[in-house]
């Protein structure tokens, strides 16, 4: 199950939301050593602060057991504020009808179980919520700053994905930028090979609008 987590609804999911930091702390702190900012066992940035959109995969027990962010890229977001070298010559994308995705992580423990193309069926729940929420505001796609790992597993997954320039080392990793499209045929894909009920998301037309 992935709940849709804006802010008109952030006092509902103050619980799921720790968790969600706690999540992103021992995802990109303790098992990647990222460069990020910490807060006792949770990872918050100040991209955090800026109403951004979570999406929150809960397992089974109905703990939260991976997440992503996005936010509008008519607005400050992390390619255009912190990574901007990743865009090479190229201007930072700005329009209402592209989103930044970033923070993407799953506990290890739902990503062992493999189904279609060696991924796990969380990894394309995950996705395809992305995919559903792009969906319900037509998106034609998302932007993301991300590690070459993550960019294997959106080409395994059959994302169609382009990168805006080279890949580069930051800290720890190798960075990508890149635009991932999105459409209704690559929902079903997702679905269908990640033999996925829909909706994905708890209630995807009830989201209210992002100012």
């Amino acid at each position: 199950m992935i709940y849709m987590v804006d802010r008109y609804c952030f006092g509902e999911f103050v619980g799921e939301i720790a968790e969600m930091h706690r999540l992103r702390y021992r995802v990109f702190k303790q098992r990647l050593n990222w460069d990020v900012t910490v807060s006792g066992d949770m990872e918050i940035d100040e991209y955090d602060a800026l109403h951004p959109v979570y999406l929150l995969y809960c397992g089974p027990a109905g703990k939260v057991e991976g997440c992503v962010r996005l936010l509008p890229t008519t607005g400050p977001n992390m390619l255009r504020n912190t990574f901007p070298a990743l865009l090479g010559s190229l201007a930072p994308p700005e329009s209402p009808a592209i989103w930044e995705i970033s923070r993407f992580s799953l506990e290890i423990d739902s990503i062992a179980q493999k189904t279609g193309r060696g991924l796990s069926q969380a990894t394309y729940e995950l996705l395809a919520g992305i995919c559903e929420f792009g969906n319900t505001r037509d998106l034609k796609c998302f932007a993301a700053v991300t590690d070459v790992l993550l960019e294997r597993v959106l080409r395994r997954a059959g994302v169609p994905w382009r990168r805006i320039h080279n890949a580069q080392r930051i800290g720890n990793s190798i960075a990508v930028a890149g635009f991932a499209e999105n459409s209704k045929k690559l929902l079903d894909h997702l679905c269908a090979i990640g033999g996925l009920r829909r909706p994905v998301l708890t209630a995807p037309m009830g989201l209210k609008e992002t100012a």
